[in-house]
């Protein structure tokens, strides 16, 4: 039996991922309203997004938001499912995997802001974020795909259980309920809630602390990829992932920068180089 591919439509030339860089900040923000679900276009324009940003030495730090003042994102659009075999949905389910492990993987800082209701694979992208920070009263967060006959099949089961812990996680999947921000904090699922008024140039004045010449970024990443690579390996493997990653930092100009402004007691100036 053949395969049933996804209809084609017009969304397969429409623009579902927006792109730009504000000083050293790539923003990618998911652009299809009313809920910026995501389809198999959306997430390899998504997947297209995160190479751009990887490879743009000019990029030090990632924001992930969604269009819109009502939702980051409400996952994957049903509609599409329902009109596709399980081929079809096993191969969306395993892109949307390599596309969430390239952003984990990138040696850069990613913030998911959460400008809007965050469920379902809204939530499993979130988590694949570095920070989670939110919107004040902006919405629910959770993973109800169990009220659908399934379970969260972008990663929920793995990285929801690797934040909050393998009980309450199940917990948290099996009830299919969603809760508050403030509920999310309490449980490490989200790590700052931000005001309404002005998130958005808040989040990007948050982001670019972590840029030159404000923080060596270089520095930022391989911390972040000691961190996640060497969270799925033993200690002895990892501690010598943070070797590796240590010791390309101290060949850098800014270990050199920074080491020096300690001594001669100024700021430093980092360059990401």
């Amino acid at each position: 039996m053949a395969t049933t591919l996804q209809p084609a439509t017009a969304e397969t030339t429409k623009q579902l991922i927006n792109y730009r860089i504000d000083a050293g900040v790539a923003v990618i923000e998911m652009n299809d309203p009313p809920a910026n679900t995501y389809t198999y276009e959306m997430n390899r324009q998504l997947d297209d997004a995160i190479l751009k940003a990887r490879m743009d030495n000019d990029v030090h730090v990632m924001v992930l938001t969604g269009a819109g003042d009502k939702f980051f994102s409400a996952g994957a659009n049903i509609r599409m499912l329902a009109s596709v075999d399980p081929t079809f949905k096993y191969y969306f389910c395993l892109h949307a995997n390599e596309t969430l492990l390239r952003l984990e993987q990138t040696p850069k800082l990613v913030i998911a802001a959460l400008n809007g209701h965050c469920v379902g694979g809204g939530l499993e992208i979130a988590m694949a974020a570095d920070l989670r920070i939110a919107r004040k009263d902006a919405g629910k967060i959770g993973l109800p795909e169990v009220n659908l006959g399934v379970l969260p099949g972008t990663g929920g089961t793995q990285r929801l259980s690797r934040l909050v812990g393998k009980s309450k996680a199940i917990e948290l999947m099996i009830t299919g309920n969603t809760f508050s921000f403030e509920e999310a904090k309490e449980l490490n699922i989200i790590n700052d809630i931000f005001e309404r008024d002005g998130f958005m140039e808040n989040i990007m004045e948050y982001a670019r602390q972590f840029c030159p010449p404000n923080k060596a970024a270089k520095a930022v990443g391989r911390i972040k990829r000691s961190v996640q690579t060497g969270w799925e390996i033993p200690l002895e493997s990892a501690l010598a992932v943070e070797r590796e990653n240590q010791q390309l930092l101290f060949q850098s100009e800014d270990a050199k920068e920074g080491l020096a402004a300690y001594v001669e007691k100024r700021p430093a100036t980092f360059t990401a180089k």
